[in-house]
């Protein structure tokens, strides 16, 4: 050990000696510290991804296609599983066209969909949350970005019904064309896709509930004020519509199934009229071949079956 060192350390702990004497003075120490290490991680993300992309831009120029199934493209980023890499991957092959993106939930933002493309990508966000602490997170968390200086997104905190969607959606400006339409608020989700008319999403994702088998069209019946979360045990798991209850409504609606990421419950939808070369339709049998599917339809079903399912 140098004597250098020594003297340094020996610097250092007086330091902290004094310190430690002036009041509130090793909290403000300690939140300098922690912004001084901090980094910002975004232009890390944002020259991989650039690759990425191009990578993926190159194999479509030669007519090759990445991978068999689109989950293989999975990373993680801002989703909660590995969805940030899927929709990179397909929105690459069939081109990011308008550069924006719906979401309904977008709980605190740190943790959804939307946020790799609005931060890495440069996405118009039109993001909505029913819970107002999740929205007001979610306000402090893109305004405190870099890249969202210029480029903030929409964030309204309302509870989303069938019966308000287009009108919201028509308020905030998101109408049209958009690259992608997520949809996960663990309730209601067939009744709101299927009531949203203002929007032409190229890209879905839909959360499903992969505890129902793959061959019952179930949906919970429509409650505008529906909260699963507030109820208790095994009731919570009455929520939301199977997989094949949103195939069928989105198959009505112009959309194909293409395939979901490794759990088999966030399940991805491209319109009809995008890249049926690249992106075939995939099978419910695929998309629920996979352990947390299997064992969930195996021990849970049993216990929720007996709810009040509807047949859609």
């Amino acid at each position: 050990m140098s004597l250098g060192f020594l003297k340094l350390n020996w610097y250092g702990v007086a330091m902290r000696k004094v310190i430690k004497r002036i009041p509130g003075a090793i909290f403000v120490y300690t939140q300098v510290r922690r912004f001084m290490m901090r980094t910002d991680p975004n232009p890390t993300h944002q020259q991989l991804q650039r690759i990425i992309v191009n990578q993926y831009k190159d194999s479509l120029e030669r007519g090759i296609t990445s991978y068999e199934k689109i989950g293989e493209a999975g990373f993680r980023c801002y989703s909660q599983f590995e969805e940030d890499g899927i929709i990179l991957y397909v929105l690459s092959m069939i081109g990011m066209k308008t550069k924006r993106v719906v979401e309904l939930s977008c709980g605190d933002g740190t943790e959804c969909m939307s946020t790799n493309l609005i931060l890495n990508h440069g996405y118009s966000g039109f993001l909505f949350e029913g819970n107002p602490k999740r929205a007001s997170k979610a306000l402090k968390f893109f305004a405190a970005q870099k890249d969202c200086i210029a480029n903030i997104p929409i964030i309204q905190q309302t509870w989303v019904t069938r019966e308000n969607i287009n009108n919201l959606l028509l308020e905030i400006g998101a109408v049209g064309e958009v690259d992608l339409l997520s949809l996960d608020i663990d309730g209601n989700d067939y009744w709101i896709w299927e009531a949203i008319t203002e929007i032409s999403p190229r890209l879905c994702v839909f959360e499903t509930h992969n505890l129902i088998p793959g061959d019952l069209s179930l949906s919970i019946p429509y409650e505008p004020n529906f909260n699963a979360w507030i109820k208790d045990g095994d009731e919570q798991y009455f929520r939301s519509a199977s997989l094949l209850a949103m195939k069928k409504l989105s198959e009505s609606k112009g959309y194909r199934m293409i395939g979901a990421h490794k759990h088999g419950f966030n399940v991805f939808f491209l319109r009809n009229d995008i890249a049926p070369e690249i992106f075939p339709e995939v099978s419910i049998q695929a998309i629920h071949d996979n352990p947390t599917t299997i064992n969930g339809q195996r021990d849970m079903w049993p216990r929720i079956k007996d709810y009040p399912w509807l047949e859609v």
